[in-house]
C-alpha cells in the first residue's frame, strides 16, 4: 500500500470536511427552516451527488475549471496555475461530490431541536444568528460529528470524480483508491489486497463510528427505533 497516497487522501478528506462544515451549516440550517415553496428544488440539487454518476459529475467540472472556461481562466490569471490536475482542483471536486452527506445530518439535527426552545429564544430578544450560536448549534453537536465523519469517509474513497479531474499524479492527486486502480491494473494483486483490506477496514470503522453516535442519541439513521 502507498503511504504516500494514504497521506494525501487524509489530506484532502480534511481539507474537503473542513470547507464543508463551513458551507453545510448555513445551508443546512436554510433547509432545515426556510419557508420557501420551491425548497425541494435546491434539496434535489444538493442531493444529485448521490444518484448521480461520479464521472457525469467529474465530466462537468472538468469544464467548469477547465482553462476555457471563465472561472478557470481567472483562476490562471490570479494564481498561475491550473485548477485541473491539480490538488486545489481535487478540493473543489471533492466538496461538491460529497456535499449532500454534510448537508442531510446537518438538516436533520437542526429539524430535531426542539421548537419550543427556538421559540422561546426569540421570545427572549434574541436575534436568530444567537439563537442558532447558543441554542441550535449545541444541541446539534451529534449531526455535526456525523455530517464530518460522513463526508470524511466519502472523501476517502471516491474515485470516479478524482480522477475525471485529477488524473493521476503522484504525490498531487494519486488518491490511495486510485493507487489501488494502478494496482488491480498492474495486476499487483498482493498488494491491491493489501490496500482494498485497508480501505474496507478504514470504511466499517467510520460507519460503526456513525451508527454510535446515532445509537446513542436513541435512533438509526433510517429512523426511529420501535
Amino acid at each position: 500500500m502507498s503511504w504516500e497516497a494514504f497521506g494525501l487522501s487524509i489530506k484532502l478528506a480534511s481539507t474537503t470536511s473542513f470547507i464543508l462544515l463551513l458551507i453545510a451549516l448555513p445551508l443546512a440550517y436554510w433547509i432545515a427552516y426556510s419557508k420557501w415553496r420551491w425548497k425541494f428544488l435546491v434539496e434535489a440539487v444538493v442531493a444529485l451527488p448521490i444518484v448521480l454518476p461520479p464521472t457525469v459529475l467529474g465530466f462537468y467540472l472538468l469544464i467548469a475549471m477547465g482553462t476555457r472556461s471563465f472561472f478557470g481562466r481567472i483562476y490562471q490569471e490570479v494564481f498561475g496555475s491550473n485548477l485541473v490536475f491539480s490538488f486545489e482542483g481535487l478540493v473543489i471536486a471533492s466538496v461538491f461530490y460529497s456535499l449532500p452527506f454534510a448537508v442531510q445530518p446537518l438538516s436533520a439535527a437542526f429539524l430535531s431541536v426542539d421548537k419550543r426552545l427556538i421559540q422561546l429564544s426569540a421570545v427572549l430578544g434574541a436575534a436568530p444568528l444567537v439563537t442558532f450560536i447558543k441554542v441550535i448549534l449545541p444541541l446539534s453537536t451529534r449531526g455535526i460529528l456525523m455530517a464530518l465523519i460522513l463526508s470524511f469517509a466519502h472523501t476517502i474513497g471516491e474515485f470516479g470524480v478524482v480522477l475525471m479531474v485529477g488524473g493521476n499524479i503522484a504525490g498531487e492527486t494519486r488518491t490511495i483508491s486510485i493507487d489501488l486502480y494502478d494496482q488491480v491494473q498492474a495486476m499487483n494483486d498482493g498488494a491491491a489486497l493489501e490496500t482494498a483490506l485497508f480501505l474496507l477496514m478504514l470504511s466499517f470503522f467510520f460507519l460503526s463510528l456513525v451508527y454510535f453516535i446515532d445509537r446513542k442519541k436513541g435512533r438509526t439513521i433510517a429512523g426511529p427505533k420501535i
